[in-house]
């Protein structure tokens, strides 16, 4: 029983470690204006997992090249980076 007690804990913690471990992204819209450009990309978060930390995430990433963030369409794991690699083009990954 005493060892139980300490596989349980032990347990818990790698399946948290393998989930915090697990990539996030976004995928997202900007602009830049004079002459009007418009961008699709995807970017790796570092924060929590949610559309509002990937925008605050994003949001001095792009502005710092001149980007104004639109819209943070969505949050995903790696299972998701293929299927928006080719839409992101030179923007996947990128900021």
């Amino acid at each position: 029983m005493r060892a139980f007690a300490f596989i349980l804990p032990a347990l818990a913690l790698a399946v948290a470690a393998q989930a915090a471990a697990a990539g996030c992204y976004a995928d997202y819209k900007a602009k830049k204006d004079n002459p009007l450009q418009l961008q699709y990309g995807v970017a790796e978060i570092a924060g929590d997992c949610t559309p509002e930390a990937a925008r605050a995430e994003l949001e001095p990433r792009l502005a710092a090249d001149g980007w104004q963030l639109l819209e943070v369409m969505d949050t995903f794991d790696e299972s998701g980076l293929e299927g928006r690699r080719t839409s992101a083009g030179d923007y996947f990954l990128r900021y």
